[in-house]
């Protein structure tokens, strides 16, 4: 057992603050948010509510509290515009928390506009802006990405991509009426462009989905059907079913019993490019003396090659996958695992 540590609290994610809420809210008003929900916003948003486990009552009204204020920073700017939302909420919370409210509303309200080309990818988005003039490709680049972006302006002709980069740096605002023509001219083009497109269906994802939701004996009499005819591909589907980030989902007394198991150089690699939430599920897990040996290994490692840290994050996948099959820790997979203390 690890040594007790008092630990702060973990930061949660903006999906897992909504989950928190729909919590709160209970089931019967959770549902009557769901109807004014996109499906597959429902879909994130019923796995986080899921996953999310425990949190203290500090966490939970600070939740609330933060989702309160957006309510009615939303509400302000709605009814009156951003100027009378400042008042409302200066007097509501002073100065400093009413300008940082504003800062994310405003935001958000830049997020809404050509919100289709979120999905899209860089070959998609340059079919659709190709044709235009360099001040409409601007526009539409400061909507998306900046790496999505950058895919964009590389494909096009060197006179080209100075002037689109000039004229979004130059760009200083547009009115709404504008963008609301570019908006709707670029949906109809990018929905012409996404009917027209082959339609990616099936794939190793997605047979790892299936896989992640078949029982035991089923997804073993699969698995060891398809090794002995693709030993190969058996061995990819398996990579997809569980990756090194979903340790953050297992319960803490399984990831105790894997850290046993694993090489402590491997666990120093792995997390060079590990996620906070994921760092943070680990050393939670260590007793005081080896967080603290890894914490000293972690300050002098440097110059790790990438596939040194992938391969370090795959040996210990393996070991979380050999003691699954051993029945000495257990994955949740596709909810349809019920644990019994």
């Amino acid at each position: 057992m690890p040594e007790t540590q008092t630990q702060p609290a973990v930061k949660l994610s903006a999906s897992q603050k909504a989950a928190a809420v729909i919590v709160s809210l209970g089931a019967e008003k959770a549902s009557s948010l769901y109807q004014y929900m996109e499906p597959e916003d429902i879909e994130t948003l019923t796995l986080e509510v899921a996953r999310l486990g425990m949190l203290d009552s500090a966490q939970t009204e600070e939740v609330l509290t933060e989702f309160y204020q957006a309510c009615l920073t939303n509400k302000a700017v709605t009814e009156g515009g951003l100027e009378y939302a400042r008042t409302v909420l200066e007097k509501a919370f002073g100065n400093q928390t009413a300008q940082q409210l504003l800062e994310k509303v405003t935001k958000s309200l830049k997020t809404r506009e050509f919100a289709f080309l979120n999905k899209a990818d860089v070959k998609s988005l340059y079919s659709a802006l190709q044709n235009e003039r360099p001040q409409t490709m601007a526009l539409v680049l400061s909507y998306v990405d900046p790496d999505k972006a950058a895919g964009v302006i590389e494909q096009l002709e060197p006179d080209r991509q100075i002037r689109v980069v000039e004229a979004i740096a130059t760009m200083e605002s547009a009115s709404p009426a504008a963008i609301k023509i570019i908006e709707a001219e670029m949906e109809r083009k990018f929905s012409s462009i996404i009917t027209s497109s082959n339609v990616k269906v099936g794939g190793i994802d997605y047979v790892a989905g299936i896989m992640n939701n078949l029982d035991r004996s089923s997804e073993k009499s699969i698995f060891d059907g398809l090794t002995a005819h693709n030993e190969e591909l058996a061995d990819e589907i398996r990579k997809r079913m569980f990756v090194f980030e979903d340790i953050v989902t297992m319960d803490d007394r399984s990831v105790q019993r894997f850290l046993r198991d694993c090489d402590q150089r491997d666990l120093v690699l792995s997390l060079k490019t590990a996620n906070s939430e994921v760092a943070n599920k680990l050393f939670t897990n260590m007793s005081a003396r080896m967080a603290e040996s890894i914490r000293d290994d972690l300050e002098i490692t440097s110059n790790v090659r990438m596939k040194d840290v992938e391969d370090a994050q795959q040996r210990i996948v393996g070991v979380i996958r050999d003691l699954e099959e051993r029945n000495e820790i257990v994955i949740l997979k596709g909810g349809k695992d019920d644990i019994i203390a």
